[in-house]
Parts: structure tokens; sequence; C-alpha cells
């Protein structure tokens, strides 16, 4: 059996979008969006930053009518990293977020309107030197092409994004990013795909209405994941029925488990049984909430039995194991401290600083 590994990623042009770079084989960006009603300026730049601050590179604000793209401009004078305005319906919003200084317009062909309200983005995007993103979703597919192919067939997913790239390039317009999300991942998954096949501009992965927490971040792993591990994706969302700080921390993990990225702490632990002998879940709950934050590179393993703990944890940066009341701290494959159990947590994080560079969090 010939293995092509590791998987190539696709090769696609990049967009800029602020000061982030799509595609072009640039590190895969984090999106998020906020879920404040953007007409309250003080709330939605409140939910902006801690969105940026748990790992989003990009986020999306919702403009859903005048009053609320009226705001945009006080938006955008607090928040200097990219933002992108999310428009339905009525072309002049874009119009507006485009003038307040926004980085990236993300519109829906199929209701949008008319073709000549496209263009009128278009040009505004164009002169602006903003990117449109073709946001192709479950719920916008326009009505011939449902009809020609169904609501769950790729076909329709790409046939309706590519009909939009061709008005935007009859405008010679190509700063452009696709998505074609379904709620469905084979569907998302051979759109994707089909899509791919057809051009070369950067793609924005997504399950759209995923779910809930734990059903959305299962869907959404799947889904995205999928298409990661066959070299496809160069920003993601992970769309969850759930507070949006959630949505880049998944999103993060994804990366992660795909090898795609290994920035930041990764911790490792085992899902324990019984032959377990200490209280391991908070332990690795609280030593991942105090750690998420870093940025550097570091695999922590944080082990809770006396048979393979310390085996598991020498394929870890640093880590530790535990049994009876008892653990060691273990570092590059060397056990470099016995202690009790209690004192685990408070060694493990000691060290993680002096590896990192960066302090944890104490009372996360």
């Amino acid at each position: 059996m010939e293995l092509n590994y590791p998987i190539q990623r696709r090769k696609s042009r990049t967009v800029k979008v602020g000061d982030v770079i799509i595609g072009g084989g640039f590190p895969i960006a984090v999106q998020s969006m906020t879920t404040t009603d953007t007409r309250d300026v003080e709330a939605t730049v409140a939910q902006t930053r801690e969105l940026f601050a748990a790992g989003c590179d990009i986020v999306r604000l919702s403009v859903l009518n005048h009053a609320a793209a009226d705001c945009l401009p006080d938006i955008r004078k607090q928040i200097s990293k990219p933002l992108v305005a999310d428009i339905h319906f009525q072309y002049k919003l874009a119009l507006k977020a485009i003038a307040a200084g926004f980085d990236k317009i993300r519109i829906n062909p199929g209701n949008i309107g008319a073709e000549w309200k496209v263009r009128e983005v278009t040009k505004a995007a164009k002169d602006a030197g903003v990117p449109i993103r073709i946001g192709v979703n479950s719920g916008s597919l326009p009505e011939d092409v449902l009809q020609q192919y169904g609501h769950d067939d790729p076909r329709s997913f790409v046939e309706a994004a590519m009909r939009e790239v061709a008005i935007l390039e009859s405008l010679d317009f190509t700063d452009i990013i696709i998505s074609v999300k379904s709620t469905s991942t084979v569907t998302a998954f051979w759109a994707y795909h089909g899509v791919a096949e057809r051009c070369d501009y950067p793609l924005h992965l997504g399950i759209t209405e995923s779910g809930i927490l734990e059903a959305g971040t299962i869907k959404s792993s799947v889904g995205i994941g999928s298409l990661l591990l066959t070299g496809i994706g160069d920003t993601i969302r992970v769309s969850l029925t759930a507070d949006p700080i959630h949505e880049p921390r998944v999103a993060r993990q994804i990366l992660k488990s795909c090898a795609v990225t290994n920035d930041g702490v990764e911790v490792i632990s085992c899902p324990t049984c019984g032959r377990c002998q200490i209280d391991l879940i908070p332990l690795a709950e609280s030593i991942s909430a105090k750690t998420e934050h870093i940025k550097k590179p570091l695999k922590v393993a944080v082990m809770g039995c006396a048979v393979n703990g310390p085996g598991e944890a020498k394929a870890a940066d640093v880590g530790i194991a535990g049994g009876d009341g008892r653990g060691i701290l273990i570092k590059k494959g060397e056990i470099v401290q016995r202690m009790t159990e209690d004192e685990l947590e408070t060694a493990l994080l000691d060290e993680i600083e002096r590896m990192t560079g960066e302090e944890v969090k104490r009372d996360a």
C-alpha cells in the first residue's frame, strides 16, 4: 500500500484581510462571529476583544440593518484587528461597511439581490482594496439551482459559488474567498472538493448550523477535520449554538489534531479507568484552563496511573503521572521530581512557565 504522506495543502492564491494573509500556504486563520446586537457598540467591542483574546485571527459582525451599519465606524475605531461585515439582502449595508473601513465583506449569492447590486458592492470593494467572501450555505442556494440538483447535492453549492465568482471576475475582481457550508458534513466535504477543482481561490471552511456545544463540536470536527486532512482549507470557523468564546477554542484543537499547527499548549490526558488513583479529571481541566492562552508550542501530559502513565507522559515535552497519593514530574522523558499528589499541579505549572517563558493563569 502506497501512502501519500504527509498530505500537501492545496495551492491557493493569497488574499489579505487586514494584516492576516489567507491562502498561499500561510497559517490557517481562525474566525468567529459576535452574537451581540451590533447596535450595542460597547457590548460588541467587548465581545470582539474576547474572541481575539481566545485565539481568533478574524472576527465577523452581523450587519442587520442601517442602524447597525451606522455603528460600524465607531466599532472600527476601537478594534484594530481584522473585522468582517456579514451582509444579507441589503447591498447598501455592504457599501456602508466598506466605507467604515472593514477588512472584508461576506455576502450570500442567493439573497443579495439583483446582479447590478452585486456589481455596486464589487466596485466599492475593489476601490477600497477590500476582499469579498462568497458565502454559500444551505439556506442561500438559488432557486433554479435547487430545482436542478436538490438541496443536499454538493453540485448545488459548487454551481452557486462559481456563478458568483463569474460575476466578480467579469468585473476584474479577484480578491475572493469562498465558502460552501452545508449542515451536512458529507455534502460540505464534496462541495469544497468540487470548488477546489474549479478554482484556486482560498477556501473558508465550516459546517453551518452544526448544533449545540457538544454535538456541534463533534460535527464541526468531523467536517472541517476531514477537509484539512485532505489538504483543503485556508481559514476556518466553528459554528456553535453556544457562547462564541468556545468557537476559537474548538477551532484551535481541530488544527492541532490535524497537525496543521502546533501553536500553544496541547494537554494530553488519559481517559481514566479503574487503575486511576488520583482525582485526574479536575486536575487536567485546571491545567488546560490555566495554559490555554500560551502561544509557544508545548505538549503537556496529565496521567493518572502508575501502569501506563509514566510511559505515556514521556511522549510529551513535560508531564505528570500520579497514583496512590504520590506523583512524578517528567521532562523530556526523564523523571525530574517526585512529590505528593497535592504538589503535582503547582510543579507542572512552574515547569510550563520555565519552558515557555510565559505566565500561566494561576487563578483560572
